[in-house]
């Protein structure tokens, strides 16, 4: 039987999505099952690495009852970067999984970067200083369970636990590593200062593949498990993030993407290092290069928010109706997102988010448009910094996620960075990503770039930037700019207030 298809496994913060694909990106079949998530103690959330497993195994399972497992050349796994375990040797957990959105570890996050130098500390692993980079959280560990951190025979990333289960073989892909602020991003390997600076024994670190390298086959145990066949071959894949730019078709310069999901992840490619307090460095799931990134944690998920609190459930078309009859500016109300932090550009993870300038006559669209503009403003600001480092002129912006059904949403992202914006149909950009990588492991193709340019859509809807709005929101943006940095202080006060 012909190996038509791979599979892209993408384990992300609340599911595992298992796709099958075909060599021109055509979704063949699907699985997907829950990861549950809990919250022990404000500020800190745990998942069961048996519930990573549990649940690719569902989801495989899923998929190969659609598809004949003969039919699967290769498979390759997506993952939820800064999501971590510790482990023994043999893969059971020596404590719950530290979830990317745990904030446990801030004083070790500050004495870390008092200890080494914030500068230097990016200059290596292309992140600046933030409480969501996992070497924080494991010095934490160090802190405050140290008979447990005595037991820990491995660290692993998602990705480096699902290979240990489906091969045998404690490796992850760079692409999933790097997100952990411990690799070097010139060496692509594992920094022994940042390492020795953090107290971390460089064994129990899992070895690295480059994205489209074949780590090695499914065992019988796993084949068992999840019907894939054994001996098919798994190949070294990357984080979401990375992934996503590869399955939107950023492989190249000149082209952005943006990622509207419950967080909004935009990035552009650069086939040389830099790196950047405004943005984060990321290595790309590609032939070689990185990718600079910007994250806001509030996407999607203030969106709901809205709805659900102050909008009483209304429709988000209602919403959006309402929204476009406010003017730019939205009556001279700005909204500032960060209502689960700063991550680019302020790596702020106190602050918190503040609607300026409402009065007797602001209506509910106003706030609404608002709230869309402070989303487009604020990725627009540290986007210019990623585009200007990238040395590359960005020709369009790619969007995905739920997010990009908006079409006021992307109007306004076009005209606050004067950039067309295409609107991909693929829904899952990180499956695509990693089963790209798998078609080039699999021989599909001579390069991941072509195997990105072959798998992902190029029947685009375009939203190009209307030159009226464009200088409006370049009038707004000097304006915008200004509102973090006049309110910052004011804003650790009330945090350390509301936290006593």
């Amino acid at each position: 039987m012909q190996q038509d298809l791979v599979i892209g496994i993408d384990s992300s913060t609340s599911a595992t999505k298992a796709i099958a694909w075909t060599a021109d990106g055509a979704l063949v079949a699907e699985g997907r099952e829950s990861i549950p998530m809990t919250n022990p103690a404000p500020g800190r959330f745990e998942q069961d690495p048996e519930d990573w497993w549990g649940s690719t195994v569902a989801a495989l399972r899923a998929v190969l009852a659609q598809v004949d497992p003969a039919r699967i050349a290769a498979v390759s796994i997506s993952n939820q970067r800064e999501t971590f375990g510790v482990f023994r040797e043999d893969g059971t957990s020596v404590r719950p999984a530290m979830v990317w959105l745990d904030e446990r570890a801030m004083d070790e996050t500050e004495a870390l970067a008092q200890r080494v130098g914030s500068d230097k500390i990016r200059s290596i692993c292309g992140k600046p200083v933030d409480v969501i980079v996992p070497i924080n959280r494991m010095i934490w560990l160090q802190n405050n369970e140290p008979e447990g951190f005595k037991t820990i025979d491995r660290y692993s990333d998602v990705h480096g636990f699902l290979t240990k289960r489906l091969t045998g073989k404690w490796v992850t892909s760079i692409a999933s590593a790097d997100p952990s602020g411990m690799l070097d991003l010139q060496t692509l390997d594992w920094s022994a200062e940042l390492l020795q600076a953090a107290n971390l024994p460089a064994a129990i670190m899992p070895a690295l593949a480059r994205p489209g390298e074949a780590i090695g086959e499914i065992t019988q145990d796993a084949a068992e498990a999840t019907g894939l066949l054994t001996g098919t071959v798994l190949i070294a894949g990357g984080g979401d993030g990375q992934c996503a730019a590869t399955g939107a078709g950023a492989t190249e310069p000149g082209v952005a993407y943006m990622n509207l999901g419950t967080a909004v992840v935009a990035g552009v490619y650069s086939p040389t290092y830099g790196h950047d307090q405004a943005f984060r460095t990321e290595s790309a799931v590609g032939d070689g290069g990185y990718i600079f990134e910007t994250v806001l944690k509030s996407g999607a998920f203030l969106i709901d928010w809205f709805q659900r609190e102050l909008a009483g459930g209304t429709s988000l078309p209602e919403l959006e109706a309402e929204a476009m009859q406010s003017p730019i500016g939205a009556g001279g109300i700005a909204l500032l997102p960060f209502w689960q932090g700063s991550m680019t550009p302020h790596w702020d993870a106190k602050a918190r988010g503040i609607i300026a300038g409402i009065s007797g006559s602001s209506k509910r669209g106003d706030v609404y448009r608002a709230l869309l503009e402070g989303l487009a403003l604020d990725q627009a600001y540290a986007l210019d910094k990623a585009v200007a480092a990238s040395s590359a002129k960005i020709d369009r912006i790619v969007a995905i996620g739920g997010g990009a059904a908006s079409s006021l949403l992307l109007q306004i992202i076009a005209d606050a960075t004067d950039t067309p914006v295409y609107r991909a149909e693929v829904a899952e950009a990180s499956s695509l990503g990693a089963a790209a990588s798998a078609a080039r492991g699999a021989g599909w193709f001579q390069s991941l770039s072509e195997a990105a340019q072959a798998m992902t859509p190029d029947d685009l809807s375009q939203t190009k930037p209307i030159p009226a709005n464009v200088q409006r929101y370049a009038e707004l943006r000097a304006i915008y700019d200004d509102l973090w940095p006049a309110l910052s202080d004011w804003n650790a006060r009330m945090w350390s207030f509301a936290h006593q």
